[in-house]
């Protein structure tokens, strides 16, 4: 009985739920769950489809609190959202006619990291910069007006992906939000190198690590393809391995080299190991080989 209603509760409030619109689980942070709960029975969303314009009409522009990348202040900048011209713009001052930043929609992803940044509403977005990965930190007071903005940031990417892959299905769209992070690793990039204390962000097929967590750009990345095309995580370190590190140890096989991380406790390590080894066991997309194609070329 229970299940049967489940199932007539999900078809008449998610019956219109789009396919680019993110459904939280139970580890997601508080606001997504709660913001996911009053737009199904509250707001109705997703029984009326003409109430998710803020977050599917292609457009949005606004004010959101935007953490200096020098200073660490938060300021309130203007940020345009464009599906037309495939950017996320922000302008230091709402008269401003050439925006600071443009973070187009094809190396863009967001995801909520409330106790990185410090505020319940908080969410980081990268995007590529001169060829690096640029981190932005934003939060807003108002939890639906983030979350819409989530959502439509999500939805952009979602119709590029569309068009640029056209023969692709919606699960194979990658929407944004697939994000690990880890406390401080050790990382040698060379084997000759010793370790450095570094700060690890994986957005999907991109691992990033920084000094800080709150760097506003990465000290490095690297790219994680499937096995098929020669990528490999073993459990370990090789033993020829020098210099003061943490005992547990991940070696990450790249087709051009090999990547040594070294963990603090065993837990952490088996949650990278399993994360980074679902990444490689799955077939890569025809846009992650252009993603792929912009590492291998980059200065």
């Amino acid at each position: 009985m229970a299940s049967r209603g489940n199932a007539i509760a999900r078809a008449t409030f998610e019956s219109k739920v789009p396919a680019f619109y993110y459904r939280p689980s139970a580890s997601d942070c508080p606001l997504l769950r709660e913001q996911w709960i009053r737009a199904k029975y509250e707001r109705q969303e997703f029984a009326h489809p003409e109430r998710q314009e803020p977050y599917s009409a292609g457009y949005r522009e606004g004010f959101l609190w935007k953490r200096g990348r020098d200073n660490g202040q938060f300021l309130s900048r203007k940020f345009v959202l464009t599906e037309r011209e495939g950017a996320l713009k922000y302008f230091n001052r709402s008269d401003a006619k050439e925006p600071k930043a443009v973070m187009k929609i094809e190396h863009l992803n967001a995801t909520f990291q409330p106790a990185k940044i410090g505020h319940p509403h908080g969410l980081q977005v990268t995007y590529l910069k001169d060829n690096s990965t640029r981190n932005v930190f934003v939060y807003h007071e108002d939890g639906k007006e983030m979350v819409d903005w989530f959502n439509a940031l999500r939805a952009a990417r979602f119709h590029y992906l569309q068009v640029a892959f056209p023969g692709a299905s919606d699960a194979d769209m990658g929407p944004l939000g697939r994000r690990r992070l880890g406390p401080t690793c050790a990382l040698t990039p060379q084997q000759t190198e010793g370790f450095r204390k570094r700060w690890f962000t994986m957005d999907d097929r991109r691992l990033m690590y920084f000094k800080d967590p709150l760097d506003a750009f990465a000290r490095g990345e690297v790219f994680i393809g499937s096995k098929e095309s020669g990528y490999t995580v073993l459990d370990g370190l090789p033993p020829s391995t020098q210099g003061h590190h943490w005992p547990h140890g991940i070696t990450i096989v790249t087709p051009e080299r090999r990547f040594l991380l070294a963990c603090e406790t065993e837990l952490e390590q088996r949650a990278w190991m399993e994360a980074l080894r679902k990444v490689v066991d799955r077939p890569m997309l025809p846009q992650e080989y252009a993603v792929e194609a912009h590492f291998k070329h980059k200065p």
